[in-house]
């Protein structure tokens, strides 16, 4: 459990009023786009935002997006108001505040909480872990701020956080987290929480059906491990967990997330080193994981999600990928647990592409990653 007053000592950035920016209308910046299955035009919906991370649509259809130095957007019908009650976060690097999701069952008037992941600070401000905080949004920010789940330690540099949520069909939630950049091998420490994906309940709790709960083999909260930065996580109607990860130089991975599997990171890879040709692990190895699809060349996946909307009837059941530095957005045709084709849908549109969700309203947004990014709407073309 958190310590309320180490939580508190960390501080709230806290505002007396909101900083709302003017309204900006809606723009069409790809008027039409085809594609095998389906045309689609993009329409931009926020302007200036500042390093997004992620993007969640609310009931209302109003949008949450955070901004990686520790900015909690409101985007409203264009305008765009930042929200006090956001965590203290350590901006350094990769880190910053990182996911935004609702509770599964946002709206019913009960479990109306907003969790975020976010890169915390230690007391000196020299190391960094993952976090998750929950809050319920109020009139001018949020309000009733909880610790939710600290990773066991703190470290250097600031990259690598992993970081993204998911809920499972029977209400817990699962964690994403980096190998933190430095010690590869933590990603094969089951004493460690880096490297892995966690499973734990809506208040951060460890919960029954966790390989290692009760084991002191492992920590309780681990799921999975071996894995090197997961930055799209999504999970199907079936269950199963789809994830997107980060090689070192390409190697990039889709993986399907199960219970006590190790992925392989860094004792297998199909990645190199960034600085030469020398290759990172064995390409297989007994006991891990072969990944379920390697992307092409360095992809560096942000963002994943499954398409379920009756709006691109043909892209039901496929997954959506978002790519960073080759600024794709790739639709990966699902067949049981093996992808049978796949197509590039964007290709330097809207540049590194961080955050890949399908709305409330069963649209496909994305929020790019750059100093001055938008927020924006994939639309389907009906004849």
């Amino acid at each position: 459990m958190l310590n309320p007053v180490s939580f508190l000592r960390t501080g709230l950035v806290a505002a007396a009023m909101c900083l709302a920016l003017p309204a900006h209308a809606e723009k069409v910046v790809e008027q039409e786009i085809a594609s095998d299955q389906q045309a689609f035009r993009i329409v931009q919906l926020a302007e200036n935002l500042h390093h997004p991370w992620a993007v969640a649509q609310l009931p209302d259809g109003r949008f949450l997006v955070t901004e990686r130095r520790g900015r909690l957007a409101l985007v409203d019908n264009g305008e765009t108001t930042y929200l006090s009650g956001v965590p203290e976060v350590s901006a350094k690097g990769q880190g910053g505040l990182l996911d935004v999701v609702l509770h599964p069952k946002f709206g019913d008037g009960s479990n109306d909480w907003i969790y975020l992941t976010y890169s915390k600070p230690s007391e000196n401000g020299a190391e960094s872990a993952s976090a998750v905080v929950r809050a319920k949004l109020g009139d001018q920010g949020l309000v009733d701020v909880q610790p939710v789940f600290e990773q066991d330690r703190y470290s250097t540099p600031g990259r690598h956080y992993g970081s993204r949520l998911a809920w499972l069909p029977d209400g817990s939630l699962l964690m994403s987290i980096g190998d933190r950049g430095v010690v590869r091998e933590r990603a094969q420490d089951l004493g460690d929480h880096a490297g892995s994906v966690l499973r734990m309940s809506e208040t951060g709790a460890p919960v029954d059906g966790n390989p290692y709960l009760g084991d002191k083999r492992g920590l309780d909260e681990i799921y999975s491990y071996g894995n090197r930065n997961i930055q799209g996580m999504t999970v199907a109607a079936d269950g199963r967990i789809w994830a997107s990860e980060h090689g070192a130089r390409t190697g990039d991975e889709l993986n399907i997330i199960e219970p006590g599997i190790n992925y392989g990171w860094p004792i297998v890879s199909k990645s190199f080193e960034y600085s030469g040709e020398a290759a990172i692990g064995e390409p297989s190895a007994s006991g891990v994981r072969d990944a379920v699809y390697l992307f092409d060349g360095r992809f560096a996946p942000s963002g994943l999600a499954m398409v379920t909307s009756t709006r691109f009837p043909n892209w039901q059941g496929n997954l959506i990928a978002g790519g960073l530095g080759s600024e794709k957005l790739v639709r990966l045709v699902i067949d049981g647990d093996k992808v049978a084709e796949t197509e590039t849908l964007l290709e330097g549109q809207v540049g590194r592409i961080r955050d890949v969700r399908q709305g409330s309203d069963g649209y496909v947004y994305l929020v790019n990653d750059t100093n001055d990014a938008g927020l924006y709407r994939l639309e389907p073309i009906t004849d």
